[in-house]
């Protein structure tokens, strides 16, 4: 259900983990293996946070030694371990010769998630870590910061380390939320129960009743968030619970996977992209999906879904990009 985001396609090694496939990128032209190699440090980013950056390198062979830049400092609450950023990342690929931009969410016109996790390369988690909504940060991803094995993926999918390096500009936008605060409501769907457990749990979802599913759509907010509404070509990033209607069959949670999803909502069933376009980033909204903006007649065999069932959700809306 996720993305393949600009920094993710840069960085061949996250592919198989983030998308699930594998997208190659442009091949540099190698340079000589003699001469002096340029410094990392010596790349210069301008223009303002918010658009597209210009990169000047410097002369000579790229750098084959990853480096972390503060370029703008930004302002707000440092990024930590765990924090998912919305930002807008600009990838180079530096072989010393032609320097190609090899992709930007400008471009796009389109914002990201980017987690911060030390299972970053090294340079990447360093320039994440501090980072600060508005500010400006680059990270020179080398051969160094790579293990062999992502050095040989790497290759096979187009991108040699051996003799190029990769460049990532990233303007951090803002910080999801990790959790929905407020107090729910109930939802006033009868057959359908919503506790309310304060901070960062699931909330528990009741389905198991003889009232009659719902024919159409239903959408309920229980809390109601104060940030941007979702736009139907948005990447959302959410906390959900899935059950059947009159079983109480949980059949998807990614709560009890300890993370929250991102999915694209032009890529997912319609009653979530119906249920969730235009709700406050920051909301609690319970969905009830008829088995035509569902999964369909087929159902979904993995899932546990028949082709008559009636699906019913609690989302938590933490961002959208």
């Amino acid at each position: 259900m996720r993305r393949c985001t600009a920094l993710v396609a840069a960085l061949p090694l996250l592919l198989a983990a983030a998308c699930g496939t594998a997208q190659k990128t442009a091949s540099s032209a190698s340079p000589g293996a003699s001469g002096d190699r340029a410094a990392a440090t010596a790349i210069k980013v301008s223009g303002e946070v918010g658009k597209k950056p210009t990169l000047t390198f410097p002369s000579g062979l790229p750098s084959l030694t990853s480096a972390s830049v503060k370029v703008v400092e930004g302002q707000g609450t440092p990024a930590k371990d765990g924090d998912v950023l919305t930002a807008n990342v600009t990838v180079y690929n530096w072989d010393g010769k032609e320097n190609k931009a090899a992709g930007s969410d400008y471009d796009q016109g389109k914002s990201e998630f980017v987690s911060v996790s030390p299972q970053l390369p090294k340079a990447l988690h360093e320039a994440l870590v501090g980072a600060k909504p508005g500010g400006r940060v680059m990270a020179v991803v080398a051969k160094d910061n790579l293990s062999a094995e992502q050095l040989d993926q790497a290759k096979q999918q187009g991108q040699d380390f051996d003799s190029t390096s990769q460049v990532l500009v990233i303007d951090v936008v803002s910080a999801t939320l990790k959790s929905i605060q407020g107090t729910a409501a109930d939802p006033g769907v009868d057959g359908v129960k919503v506790g309310d457990p304060q901070g960062d749990k699931a909330p528990p979802l009741t389905t198991k009743t003889s009232e009659k599913a719902p024919k159409k759509l239903v959408v309920k907010t229980l809390i109601k968030g104060a940030g941007p509404e979702v736009k139907a070509d948005q990447t959302v990033l959410a906390h959900y619970v899935g059950k059947i209607w009159g079983t109480d069959k949980q059949f998807d949670s990614s709560w009890d996977r300890g993370q929250p999803a991102t999915f694209a909502l032009n890529q997912v069933v319609k009653g979530w992209a119906q249920g969730l376009t235009g709700v406050p980033v920051g909301s609690r909204v319970l969905i009830s999906i008829p088995p035509d903006l569902g999964y369909g007649k087929e159902g979904n065999a993995q899932g546990g879904i028949k082709g008559t069932d009636t699906l019913v959700f609690v989302v938590d809306v933490l961002g959208a990009a």
